[in-house]
């Protein structure tokens, strides 16, 4: 099951990031909510994009990558969040975000952008989730960032 285009509407009303993508209906659990749309390009063209600090970047495979940073896709409106109610998934080399639990008709729909390690204190989360890391990383990545913010908050106390 698809969401479809007039059951998600985009505010700027979002807590997170300013602008942000509601529900305008109840979504189901497992729903595919929206795809995610872009220009798809290389991996060097995508490191240089990456270094000019484009967030829209999403993985495809060994070769490809798809730019979402573009005018026609709404899904970029999305914001992450460390308790995210979509996740992306890659079917058939498109990237759909689908809910991971039911979603209430005017609730935001966030995922967690997955980020890696490198300069992750450059993205820094403003989710306000109760088990918010601070940071924008991937999950497998937050007990490494919580370890050093208690390393961080041991060492000032020990001054």
């Amino acid at each position: 099951m698809t969401v479809t285009e007039t059951d998600l509407v985009v505010f700027k009303s979002s807590l997170i990031h300013g602008t942000g993508g509601f529900a305008r209906a109840d979504i189901l659990p497992n729903t595919r909510v929206i795809e995610y749309f872009g220009e798809k390009i290389t991996k060097e063209e995508s490191l240089a994009r990456c270094e000019r600090n484009n967030e829209y970047i999403f993985a495809l495979n060994e070769e490809w990558d798809l730019d979402g940073n573009v005018s026609w896709n709404p899904a970029r409106f999305l914001n992450h969040s460390c308790e995210p109610n979509c996740e992306a998934l890659l079917a058939e080399g498109r990237i759909w975000l689908v809910a991971i639990r039911g979603i209430q008709a005017g609730e935001e729909l966030t995922f967690n952008y997955g980020y890696d390690l490198q300069d992750y204190r450059e993205h820094p989360c403003g989710c306000g989730a109760a088990g918010c890391v601070g940071y924008i990383v991937a999950e497998e990545f937050f007990e490494h960032v919580r370890r050093q913010g208690l390393r961080k908050n041991t060492e000032r106390n020990q001054y």
